[in-house]
């Protein structure tokens, strides 16, 4: 286990925050562009962060690596399905018949499912998998420190496998259980009561969300998670998939590839990326702010603006693909728009 330490920490060493010279050369570029000064609000501000990651195109390769694994929690009754649905989706997902594949075909993204530690393996479907499933995080810890670097790094090395042809990434997730660890998880980092950062998840009663804040409340203090260790919080009340794409941030943000995130649960693995590395922060976009009542106390300690505020709570990376087609909009815009100076006239100056 000393070694999958060691390679975290040399990965996580070599991470570099963004070029601020490329991030203010975009914003004076936009400021340049013949329409009024900031006028596209927040998509002018994502453009130019992603030039600090990455060399500006005007048409982004993109895709979506969907981590599929199942947890053993679901077996205190805090969800409304059983885990069989998390293979149903997944392999969905390898068919192009899950939502985030029809979303992704309108935003020109791929979708990649990956097996990150489902209790049924799907043929066909790449895997990263060390066990089926986690233990119940309510009687013991979800997965050892071991299991969970292992599928930490194996996200980060698939993040650096895509983008050596992907200019844009996203991060999705599917697993029956997992709006549970991800609320174990954001309270333990954020040292908030389970109350404040759990909700109904897929459709919960009132009766089902207190039995399932109980449930993360409890498994808090028995195995007492350490907030300054995120891999111990992963570890010990999280999920496969989480352990997953906290890798696969820290991966693009490595790799020098933008990334987009998704909702809640995606959410909270990039908080703990970036409390592992804050220069991870740099290369993340937020897409849309999640129902769950967790999301804005993540996003807030994140420093991040979603763009989008829908309701979504759907996962699998929908939430990603949506704000694909205005990053697209935004950077033809960048491109092919003319300059103040191009067509004769004085540019808008701040008063």
């Amino acid at each position: 286990m000393e070694d999958l330490d060691i390679r975290l920490r040399e990965a996580l060493g070599a991470v570099r925050p963004a070029d601020r010279e490329r991030v203010e050369a975009a914003r004076r570029h936009w400021d340049a562009v013949a329409k009024p000064l900031h006028g596209l609000g927040q998509l002018e501000n994502v453009v130019s962060r992603l030039a600090g990651v990455a060399p500006l195109r005007r048409d982004l390769r993109k895709c979506v690596a969907a981590f599929c694994a199942d947890n053993g929690v679901v077996a205190e009754g805090v969800t409304q399905t059983d885990s069989g649905v998390t293979a149903v989706v997944a392999g969905n997902m390898l068919t192009g018949a899950a939502s985030v594949c029809c979303m992704g075909a309108v935003a020109g993204a791929d979708v990649i499912p990956v097996d990150a530690g489902m209790l049924t393996d799907v043929p066909g479907m790449r895997s990263i998998k060390v066990s089926r499933g986690t233990k119940n995080l309510a009687r013991e810890p979800a997965m050892t420190r071991e299991e969970c670097l292992t599928v930490l790094l194996a996200g980060m090395e698939l993040a650096g496998d895509l983008a050596e042809k992907r200019d844009l990434l996203a991060a999705g997730e599917m697993g029956i259980g997992n709006t549970t660890t991800t609320s174990a998880v954001a309270a333990a980092l954020l040292g908030r009561p389970a109350e404040e950062m759990t909700g109904k998840g897929a459709g919960l009663s009132d009766e089902g969300l207190a039995r399932k804040i109980r449930v993360i409340d409890r498994a808090i203090a028995l195995h007492r998670p350490d907030p300054e260790d995120p891999v111990d919080v992963i570890a010990k009340v999280g999920g496969y998939d989480i352990a997953a794409m906290t890798g696969f941030y820290i991966g693009c943000a490595l790799h020098r590839t933008p990334a987009v995130m998704d909702g809640f649960i995606s959410t909270v693995a990039a908080l703990a990326a970036v409390r592992l590395c804050p220069a991870v922060r740099d290369a993340l976009t937020a897409s849309h702010l999640s129902a769950e009542p967790g999301a804005g106390y993540v996003m807030e300690e994140l420093g991040l603006s979603p763009l989008l505020k829908l309701g979504m709570a759907l996962g699998e990376g929908t939430g990603a693909v949506s704000v694909m087609p205005l990053i697209d909009m935004a950077l033809r815009v960048y491109f092919d728009m003319p300059s103040f100076d191009n067509i004769g006239i004085d540019a808008y100056q701040p008063l």
